[in-house]
């Protein structure tokens, strides 16, 4: 039997790495060639939850996640989910049937400008037209999108390329370029040389990591530049687990939940006094800075990124460009020509402040998390699984006031701890798909992802898929029959709302059930150890939902200045 582009293709993909496509048929004659060699197909129910799966396991797996899809309108759904790779740096490799080179510009069935539509949200669009350049075009995608800063990109596949014979490339490929970061450039040495002096010597310096410590793996380099230092440490959202949060020195995470409950709240002057600020893999976004008001526009900024680009966007920095595991590693060896001397004077003052700020913070927050209310307030629910969990677990969160509740109120409990919220573009419905995607990744992992009633709308139909294909991930539903925090932004700045907010009634435990997933309706606070307790033994796709306060708003700094008006009093 002849062996077609197809099979080169899928052979390709499997040299690096690859083995499991996220798919739903098309393009067939690559999916037949590649479930013949081995590589699974993840069938989804809906593109837009696919992506969002293969940017899930990429991000824990730290392997290209792969995601096809027939032309056309299968297509156009996987926008968002690129998106949202592209802004948070992830890589995804997007495969896409094409018509044929006969059809083109003919009006051909869901023919559609494939390089117009992915131009906004791909690294590298290319279509597959010579059947010698086939192999070569996997591995021209695959290392870009793991280069420098990662990202997704997108091959078109013909459908009359794909059956055509294969030729021989003269020149023979063997390298597995599926793992990310693909290189790992290194900064400048006399720059690195300059950051250490200048923070040996800084009055109050800071660490502010971002996602991309993740992405480089660079957590314990975190870890050991922190202590070989004496560093203080928060992070953004994304970077949330890059730290543990229970060492001395460690705030958590400050970005935009520093309101009077967030648990950084009571190191807000350690934070804002900072004279020189190291800032590590972040994009110094909006919502990671409060709105770029956290730090003082007078101090000394220091910045390690892969992507020079974002090298002083808002701060003008030091510029430490390269990954940042050898960029931390470089900085780290730097300290041993200078003096640490006010380092090590300064550190046991410091970590008592620290923990003076963490006290007060419990102390804030205890009517919160011990509350007995009906229905139930979130920080109750979010404290609870924060004694269930192990650092070992995988959390994942949705967008909106979901990921505010999980970066708040659990805790990073080892440098490392996984916990992915989609704050790149910060779309509704990734929690739940992202979970099955990290699931898939790290099949000894417990997952939880939790999410709210609005957000999980968008991707009901895919528990099935967690049940048909054997993926339990742990669902908790935030049901408060509302866009809260919609609804409270609305009220915040316009002093009422529109009539796009409340829901009708859901019985989400019901849903799960009717495909054959567990599900549990939690209505009081007593119930909610056993419930959660029960799902994380059970091994099963397991949906609980969970009837929370509508009124209960997460730690969002900007709520302080009107408590009152945000639920419309």
């Amino acid at each position: 039997m002849s062996t077609t582009v197809a099979d080169i293709i899928a052979a390709a993909l499997r040299r690096h790495g690859i083995t499991m496509i996220f798919g739903q048929s098309n393009p067939t004659a690559l999916m037949l060639a590649a479930e013949k060699i081995g590589i699974r197909q993840v069938f989804y129910r809906t593109e837009n939850a696919a992506g969002v799966m293969a940017d899930g396991y990429s991000r824990i797996s730290s392997q290209i996640g792969v995601v096809a899809a027939q032309n056309g309108p299968a297509a156009t759904l996987l926008v968002a989910p690129m998106a949202e790779a592209m802004k948070a740096s992830i890589p995804m490799l997007v495969l896409v049937q094409e018509v044929p080179a006969a059809n083109r510009d003919r009006n051909a069935f869901q023919e559609l400008d494939h390089f117009a539509l992915f131009a906004g949200v791909s690294k590298w669009t290319r279509r597959i037209d010579d059947p010698a350049r086939a192999e070569d075009n996997v591995d021209l995608a695959i290392t870009v999108a793991n280069s420098g800063r990662p990202g997704p990109v997108v091959l078109l596949l013909p459908k009359d390329v794909l059956d055509l014979n294969a030729q021989p490339s003269r020149f023979h490929r063997s390298r597995n370029l599926g793992g990310f970061p693909l290189d790992r450039p290194r900064p400048e040495a006399s720059a690195v040389a300059h950051a250490a002096e200048l923070l040996a010597n800084a009055r109050s310096p800071l660490v502010i990591a971002g996602g991309g410590v993740h992405i480089s793996q660079a957590t314990n380099e975190l870890a050991a530049l922190q202590g070989r230092a004496h560093l203080p440490v928060a992070t953004t959202n994304m970077g949330k687990g890059a730290i543990d949060e229970t060492a001395p020195l460690s705030l958590g995470v400050a970005a935009n939940v520093t309101g009077e409950h967030g648990p950084a709240y009571f190191h807000l002057p350690l934070i804002s006094q900072a004279d020189v600020v190291l800032l590590v893999g972040t994009r110094t976004n909006e919502n990671g800075t409060d709105g770029w008001s956290l730090t003082s526009p007078d101090a000394t900024y220091i910045h390690i990124d892969v992507d020079g680009l974002e090298v002083g966007r808002n701060y003008e920095a030091i510029r430490l460009v390269g990954d940042a595991r050898s960029a931390l590693a470089d900085l780290t060896a730097a300290f041993d020509h200078v003096d640490l001397t006010k380092r090590e004077s300064a550190s046991p003052e410091l970590a008592a402040t620290i923990e003076e700020g963490r006290r007060r913070h419990a102390t804030a927050v205890e009517a919160l998390v011990t509350s007995d209310s009906t229905p139930i307030a979130p920080e109750r629910l979010l404290s609870e699984l924060d004694t269930l969990l192990n650092p070992e677990d995988i959390v994942v969160a949705d967008a909106s006031y979901a990921s505010i509740w999980v970066t708040s109120y659990l805790t990073a409990k080892r440098a490392g701890q996984r916990f992915l919220v989609p704050r790149g573009l910060a779309g509704l419905g990734w929690g739940y798909p992202l979970g099955i995607g990290a699931k898939l990744a790290n099949p000894e992992a417990r997952v939880v992802s939790i999410v709210g009633d609005g957000g999980f709308a968008h991707v009901w139909s895919e528990v099935e898929t967690a049940v048909r294909e054997n993926i339990p991930v742990v669902v908790i539903i935030l049901n408060n029959k509302v866009l809260a925090y919609q609804r409270h932004a609305e009220n915040y700045f316009f002093g009422t709302t529109t009539t796009a907010i409340e829901f009708a009634p859901v019985d989400h435990a019901a849903m799960a059930r009717t495909v054959g997933a567990h599900g549990v309706t939690v209505q009081h606070a007593d119930d909610i150890g056993p419930a959660l307790k029960s799902a994380l033994e059970s091994n099963r796709t397991t949906v609980i939902d969970v009837m929370t306060d509508p009124d209960a708003y997460a730690p969002v700094r900007a709520w302080d200045e009107k408590p009152g008006r945000i639920n419309g009093e």
